[in-house]
């Protein structure tokens, strides 16, 4: 009987075991049958876990050599669509178009062109978001974008540029190091609540995504002063504009770059695009009678010319094959010095016919005249200097003084910088250092791009320079007291193209110079464009 009965009990248990395992294969089959082969199911599968969306990661902060935060990443809300969980997009757009103030035609576009993640508004206000977030609208969200800011404005604009709505450094320092300081792009996998509602999950922490740090070789204090100073010069004589340029001769550094006009990068969205260039690296002018200071150092690097030789301009004038050259009065018996000193166009063409084509050409490129200084910057231009063979004697002639010579700024400085660095030639340099996310700082290198002139030339035309700014000289009033200057004025007629000829009433006045001049600290480039009244000249418009 025992026997029996555990029989029993054993044959219940299989039946038990088998009825478990068919329900668990029926189960097991309707599972599958509703997540893979029935349409409806896999749909609203689909609809439940909808992408993985890229979004744009937090780029790394910009500062002066100091430390000074110059462009910074903050956080602005944004908000999104995804139009396939849309209910009535007719509705949506309208109450989307109400809160965002938006015009509905382009809400209704974004929402009827596009089924995958689409923008509906970038940067919104906090009050737009909120009135957005009490909408409850489904297959509408919210997303907490980086957004570049600029913390002072336009200070120091040109040279940072900007980066555009979607993270990319279109401008300055943010294109020239974007790829350091952008991140890596942030992943978010856009779900659906219960309500129907799109939510953003499982974001990575932009902290760990972010980009590079970079510090400049900028100093925000000698930059606030130029700005001051360039604004003031601007506005005294009604200026369209002008630049002031500041270089360590030492390194190539950059620690000032003002322009005028400028603009805030914080609204780059209203301005054109030509607007926001850098003129001091993408603009070529003549920059007039600063160009002597170049051709004597090469003459006196060469042994053509020496400092005790005397030149004879007569009576102020001086017939070249196709052109009258003048000065503005006579004067006669003239040292190269004084060819500085007074500015005479007469001395400068006799120093280049006793130079020659050639080696007043090959002087022109060991500055950097013809070629980018090699500083990286986008959208640099290289200036127009013509092979000396197809020179013709009044080309020759209209060099010596700045003309049919075409320069930037930036070129002008990095060859002043030359000559109170010994004749050594430095690349400019404009990023001081980088840093990773969370790392040390790493120095960027010097570049020399090689010699000029010889030490002695460099020495002595600067020695000539300083005569620029004496009392007699036509720099004077960029005279400091206590400490020596060398410099030198240019006053650059600006040429009309509907003319076809130099301008009589539009001129860009110059005047660079080094201080101290026995122990060059700064080389610094002034330029004021098209100051109007009589005072017109580099003397008396950018000296001071």
């Amino acid at each position: 009987m025992r026997s029996q009965a555990l029989d029993r009990a054993s044959r219940r248990i299989v039946w038990v075991r088998l009825a478990g395992l068919a329900i668990v294969l029926l189960l097991a089959g309707r599972a599958a049958h509703l997540t893979v082969a029935h349409t409806r199911a896999h749909d609203l599968y689909q609809r439940q876990i909808q992408t993985e969306l890229r979004l744009s990661p937090a780029r790394g902060t910009i500062f002066d050599r100091s430390g000074r935060e110059l462009a910074i990443t903050t956080e602005a809300a944004s908000i999104y669509a995804l139009p396939k969980l849309v209910d009535d997009r007719t509705e949506t757009a309208i109450a989307l178009a109400k809160a965002l103030d938006l015009d509905l035609a382009r809400v209704a576009k974004r929402l009827t062109e596009h089924d995958g993640f689409t923008y509906v508004a970038r940067w919104v206000t906090s009050e737009q978001a909120e009135k957005v977030r009490s909408l409850e609208l489904t297959g509408i969200g919210i997303d907490r974008e980086p957004r570049r800011s600029y913390p002072a404005g336009a200070f120091a604009a040109p040279l940072l540029g900007f980066a555009n709505i979607d993270g990319r450094g279109v401008r300055g320092i943010e294109q020239l190091e974007d790829a350091w300081l952008t991140g890596r792009p942030r992943r978010v996998r856009v779900e659906r609540d219960a309500r129907g509602r799109a939510l953003a999950l499982h974001s990575t922490d932009p902290r760990e995504v972010q980009g590079g740090d970079v510090a400049l070789t900028l100093d925000a204090a000698m930059q606030g002063a130029a700005e001051a100073a360039l604004t003031e010069a601007v506005e005294r004589h009604e200026a369209r504009g002008g630049l002031v340029l500041t270089i360590d001769p030492k390194t190539g550094d950059v620690l000032a770059l003002a322009e005028a006009p400028g603009f805030d990068p914080n609204r780059f969205r209203q301005l054109e695009y030509g607007e926001t260039r850098a003129r001091t690296f993408a603009d070529v002018v003549e920059a007039g009678s600063t160009m002597k200071a170049f051709l004597v150092a090469a003459a006196l690097d060469d042994g053509d010319v020496t400092a005790d030789q005397a030149f004879d301009t007569g009576e102020g004038f001086l017939r070249v094959r196709g052109k009258t050259i003048r000065d503005r009065k006579p004067f006669g018996i003239l040292r190269p010095a004084d060819v500085l000193r007074v500015s005479s166009n007469v001395g400068a063409v006799q120093i280049a016919q006793r130079v020659g084509r050639e080696a007043q050409y090959e002087g022109l490129l060991r500055f950097g005249f013809g070629s980018r200084t090699r500083s990286g910057f986008p959208t640099e231009a290289p200036g127009l200097l013509r092979d000396w063979q197809g020179w013709q004697p009044v080309d020759q002639a209209a060099i010596s003084y700045g003309q049919g010579i075409s320069v930037t700024g930036i070129q002008l400085g990095v060859a002043l910088a030359s000559l109170a660095n010994d004749g050594v030639r430095m690349a400019p340099r404009l990023v001081l250092a980088r840093r990773e996310p969370r790392g040390a700082w790493q120095t960027t290198g010097l570049r020399r791009e090689g010699r000029a002139v010889s030490a002695a030339a460099a020495r002595k035309t600067l020695d000539m320079m300083r005569t620029v700014v004496s009392p007699t000289g036509t720099g004077r009033l960029a005279g400091l007291d206590g400490v020596p200057v060398a410099g030198k004025t240019g006053t650059a007629q600006k040429f009309d193209t509907a003319q076809a000829r130099y301008s009589q009433d539009r001129y860009i006045a110059w005047f660079m110079g080094v201080v101290p001049a026995n122990d060059p600290e700064l080389a610094i480039v002034v330029a004021v464009d098209e100051p109007s009244g009589r005072l017109h000249s580099g003397g008396g418009v950018a000296a001071p």
